[in-house]
């Protein structure tokens, strides 16, 4: 296997300089000794004005078949060996033989690490890299020099790809499944040139020559960083680089979403793979079956603990108290019911406690369940067991990754769709954005927020005063806010809204929950139930 890496330069800033960054001294053959070859590097030209550095990578095809995956039977094996094990084009063709050699030769270039001259790596140059020999499989997608245009491009390089032929004195035997390549760019650092190559190599090929295991996923993750996320073929890159293992590409697809969207948000992915609380649930205020107490340190009326009862009973076959969370999801699909959806949009699921009661209720035929977080998502599929689920029932649920403030197709054409308790964790610049992608862009015909009342928050004797219920609350609004936004956004986005109770009413402070009822206007025109209370445009109430 062959490959050429060259750069021009002046005397100013001389081509040579590419020593510095590969770690290899221009008047020097190097050989280092792989596990199924050796690796030589040299430089057939170094000068001011341009330098080359090449790498041969000579292979042992005795060592490659001892440490190889065997003839290609069992464990995905390469289709290469099928036929022989001796004779095949592994020795010749850039694969990811070549790319594992990269990473052993040029280990600190591919780091961007450059002691002597650390302001090097930073810098842009020209680059131009040659690949006489590259497999591009198809084995299902477009393969040969269209493939490698669709790698290579968005990455920001100028592609000549050209098929080999099969054979040059038999034209009419046609094209071979190999192609030749020159990438050229100005914008393209060095190191990270090197790690494109050691991802996309294997790609194109559609093979490797050792087992993929799990730990493939980081080494993709690792080498892709700061370019795949965003790249418009991570999906086949994924698939293609961990030899098609489904599990392995669904895991890595999570992992690029969580960073694109990080990326997008200028924030860490830890901070927005949050939504599993590690908490059990009876120890946040909002899942006690306990109510509140009332200002005087005594049960308060609107949070009351279970009743006792009369001639000093304690009132034990009282029965339990419903937890706020319990009596939320019970709100919103009675909201749901009134206005007759069947296709509904559970928007920042978490772990689908919202989607396993929308279940049990037959007249919701498709339920859609969106969450930033791969955990989260991973956690929803198990509390519902959506794996041993009848087919009928387990066809109904969809569960897809997503971010809230960017405009989605998949969130169209749903009849409602549902916020419960995701506004208050966003921070409030970014409250517009997420208005828009749902209301403005997916426009369902109903849409339920539900969201704490931060004035019920006295009424908890476990919360500090001046405290939010969950840590990564952003806000938490009183009564008179959660109708002022909600009028504001009805009247920005044609919908009316009403307001709506959640838990137990309290006549100073009001209910624990606030929630609102979207309605598109058309479909509010043609509704001819009346609601007790409504919420105009403007945020006023009429009875």
């Amino acid at each position: 296997m062959f490959m050429s890496i060259s750069t021009t330069g002046s005397a100013e800033r001389p081509a040579t300089d590419l020593g510095f960054l590969l770690h290899k001294h221009p008047g020097k053959v190097q050989r280092f000794t792989t596990s199924h070859g050796e690796a030589h590097v040299f430089y057939p030209r170094a000068e001011d004005e341009v330098c080359t550095a090449a790498v041969l990578l000579d292979i042992d095809p005795i060592a490659l078949v001892r440490k190889g995956r065997g003839n290609g039977k069992g464990r995905g094996g390469s289709p290469d060996f099928a036929l022989s094990q001796y004779v095949n084009d592994r020795p010749y063709a850039a694969s990811s033989l070549l790319a594992v050699a990269l990473r052993t030769v040029f280990r600190s270039a591919m780091k961007g690490d450059c002691r002597v001259r650390p302001e090097l790596p930073g810098q842009l140059r020209p680059l131009r890299i040659e690949l006489p020999a590259v497999p591009a499989n198809g084995a299902g997608e477009a393969g040969g020099p269209a493939m490698v245009a669709r790698l290579f491009e968005p990455l920001g390089w100028r592609v000549e790809a050209s098929a080999v032929p099969l054979d040059e004195a038999f034209p009419e035997w046609g094209e071979s499944r190999y192609v030749r390549i020159v990438l050229a760019s100005e914008s393209v650092r060095l190191a990270d040139a090197l790690q494109q190559l050691y991802v996309l190599l294997p790609v194109l090929d559609g093979a490797k020559h050792y087992w993929v295991a799990p730990d493939e996923v980081d080494k993709l993750l690792a080498a892709g960083e700061g370019w795949l996320a965003a790249h418009p073929e991570r999906a086949l890159i994924a698939r293609r680089y961990l030899s098609r293992r489904w599990s392995l590409t669904r895991a890595a697809m999570e992992r690029l979403e969580l960073a694109r969207l990080a990326e997008a948000d200028d924030r860490e992915v830890e901070e927005i793979d949050n939504a599993v609380d590690d908490r059990p649930e009876e120890e946040s205020p909002e899942h006690t079956t306990d109510g509140p107490t009332g200002p005087t340190g005594q049960a308060g009326q609107a949070g009351q603990d279970e009743p006792t009862g009369q001639d000093g009973q304690d009132g034990q076959d009282a029965p339990k108290q419903p937890s706020l969370a319990e009596q939320r999801r019970t709100a919103i699909l009675a909201a749901l019911r009134d206005t007759g959806a069947a296709r509904v949009a559970d928007l920042g699921c978490g772990q689908g406690e919202l989607i396993g009661a929308l279940l049990k209720d037959a007249r919701f035929t498709d339920i859609l369940g969106v969450d930033v977080s791969a955990r989260a998502l991973h956690a929803a599929n198990r509390k519902l067991r959506l794996d041993r689920l009848p087919e009928r029932l387990a066809a109904r649920v969809t569960l897809a990754q997503g971010a809230l403030t960017y405009t989605d197709a998949r969130l169209k054409g749903y009849d409602a769709a549902v916020l419960c308790e995701v506004i208050e964790h966003l921070d409030l610049p970014r409250l517009p954005a997420l208005e828009y992608a749902v209301f403005g862009s997916a426009r369902p015909k109903t849409v339920v927020v539900t969201t704490p009342n931060v004035e019920y928050n006295v009424r908890w004797e476990s919360l500090p005063a001046g405290r939010v219920r969950h840590a990564d609350h952003r806000f938490e609004w009183s009564r008179a806010e959660f109708a002022a936004w909600a009028g504001k956004v009805a009247a920005a986005y044609g919908y009316t809204v009403e307001l709506r109770p959640v838990g137990p009413e309290d006549p100073e402070v009001g209910p624990p929950t606030q929630l609102a009822l979207f309605r598109a206007a058309t479909e509010a025109a043609t509704d001819t139930t009346t609601p007790d209370t409504t919420t105009t445009p403007e945020g006023g109430e009429t009875r």
